[in-house]
């Protein structure tokens, strides 16, 4: 297993690191004081659910690099495509239809996802007369897989715990 993607340059804290490699945007979630800091609030709110994890910019970004060194990055990459597609114009459904499902769901993509082959068959259907809710159940398999596999050893992973740490210490200073 390689190490890693977000391990820092040597004498770097993770901090420094991840505000020079990703920008603080708002979320849903309770801003921290400052718009460009990541707060360990913030952060402690990502161990709550996946939900509060994903509804924040940067919670993405980190647990984007916790499944790229897992090899498992089309998970979230799919999810955040369906969460796109569901906010796509009418007309537009069918090409973006197109793309996620030629990327992520049909047996030979390049990305492809983890699911079941009624799902996979069902999904193909679907697609033919697009609407927003085309991906949901296949969407709802990745996000459960997400929870019950990724999430959990993304808590426990050196990734979460050092940023967690390291906000918590700089805050006490």
């Amino acid at each position: 297993m390689r190490a890693a993607a977000i391990s820092t340059p040597s004498g770097m804290d993770v901090k420094a690191y991840l505000r020079s490699m990703i920008p603080h945007l708002e979320s849903g979630m309770k801003p921290s004081k400052s718009k460009d800091l990541l707060s360990a609030d913030e952060v402690k709110q990502w161990s709550e659910s996946l939900e509060k994890l994903l509804a924040n910019q940067t919670g993405q970004d980190v647990f984007g690099n916790f499944l790229k060194s897992e090899f498992s990055e089309e998970n979230i990459e799919f999810w955040l495509a369906c969460e796109d597609y569901k906010k796509t114009k009418s007309d537009l459904l069918h090409c973006k239809a197109e793309k996620i499902y030629k990327a992520f769901v049909q047996s030979d993509a390049a990305k492809q996802i983890n699911i079941d082959f009624r799902t996979r068959e069902s999904t193909a259907k679907k697609i033919k007369a697009p609407t927003p809710t085309s991906f949901d159940e296949a969407q709802k398999i990745i996000y459960t897989l997400m929870e019950k596999d990724s999430y959990p050893r993304f808590l426990k992973s050196n990734i979460y715990l050092n940023l967690l740490n390291d906000l918590q210490a700089n805050s006490l200073k």
